[in-house]
């Protein structure tokens, strides 16, 4: 069996099923990593058993560190402090990648010297069932470059990202400010990919690399829904505080699709997708308003978040 000159890094919290089942997709698949780092945030020892019973058994070298609470990016930003290969791919404890996946991935960094990121495929794992929605998908099959400014979501996604590593020390890693788990909720994956493309890293898009991402009940739709549009505002917000041009067309892009998504829901009485794109909205004004000042006090940014929860 191959395997790639190439760390996965994964983060996790509180689900040790999920893990063991991206962790076994992972090591079945027809390529594999040099090196396997998990950052948990559990509170308990649960997630660490599983992790141990796979290093004792498995060829690929795992790091398993344990982390207090932090958030996404925070951990993200440890497995990039742990990782020791050339390129660190990412994802998430709620995913599972495709058996080709790292195959994908290598073959094009391979292929082009020059490609600095790759991003790939995001689809819903496992069938439709009645009250479980499909969430962070990115669906495209045509393969795409991106080399400057672009919008970061159809650049790609925190679950389905490699990146070399003097691109991860060029921009810094990620901001905890955003992200689940801190004051931003979401969207770090957005700011990180849009400091990629803005630094004129080239990203390649392909759609040999698939990730597939677990689906969500109603009710973890709809507060991932909420948390997401805050993160959104939260990065825009961020950016127009720093006087950044190109922030005010990804913020003008983002609304007017959920403005078209609103008025569709209106022209056909489906008064719930109606509602929700205005909530999504007023939790993206609340975001804004956090990105704006988080540089503030502590009390002005959660008086921002809170504003978006009642």
């Amino acid at each position: 069996m191959r395997q790639a000159d190439m760390t996965v890094a994964i983060s996790t919290m509180e689900r040790p099923s999920a893990l063991a089942r991206c962790i076994r997709a992972l090591l079945d698949g027809d390529t594999l990593p040099a090196e396997l780092v998990i950052i948990d945030q559990s509170t308990d020892d649960a997630t660490e058993r599983v992790v141990r019973q796979v290093a004792s058994s498995s060829a690929v070298r795992v790091t398993y560190v344990r982390q207090p609470r932090l958030g996404l990016a925070a951990s993200r930003n440890a497995a990039i402090a742990a990782s020791t290969r050339p390129i660190v791919a990412f994802t998430d404890d709620d995913c599972v990648p495709d058996a080709d996946w790292l195959t994908a991935i290598t073959s094009t960094f391979e292929t082009d010297q020059n490609v600095d990121v790759v991003t790939g495929r995001i689809l819903p794992l496992g069938p439709e069932q009645p009250g479980l929605h499909a969430v962070s998908l990115r669906t495209s099959c045509m393969p795409m470059r991106f080399g400057g400014r672009s919008l970061p979501w159809v650049v790609g996604s925190g679950a389905n990202v490699a990146v070399k590593r003097e691109w991860l020390k060029h921009v810094g890693g990620f901001d905890e400010r955003l992200g689940v788990g801190s004051p931003g909720l979401a969207a770090e994956d957005m700011d990180f990919l849009y400091r990629l493309v803005a630094a004129h890293a080239t990203v390649q898009y392909e759609p040999r690399a698939v990730m597939f991402h677990e689906r969500k009940h109603q009710s973890g739709w709809l507060a991932r829904r909420t948390s997401y549009s805050f993160g959104m505002g939260a990065f825009c917000g961020l950016w127009l505080r720093r006087h950044d041009p190109y922030a005010y067309w990804i913020l003008a892009r983002w609304c007017a699709d959920r403005a078209v998504s609103l008025a569709i829901g209106c022209a056909k009485l489906r008064w719930p997708r109606a509602a929700g794109e205005l909530h999504m909205l007023r939790c993206a004004a609340s975001g804004i308003t956090y990105g704006w000042r988080c540089e503030g006090s502590e009390m002005r940014c959660e008086a921002a978040l809170a504003e978006c929860q009642r």
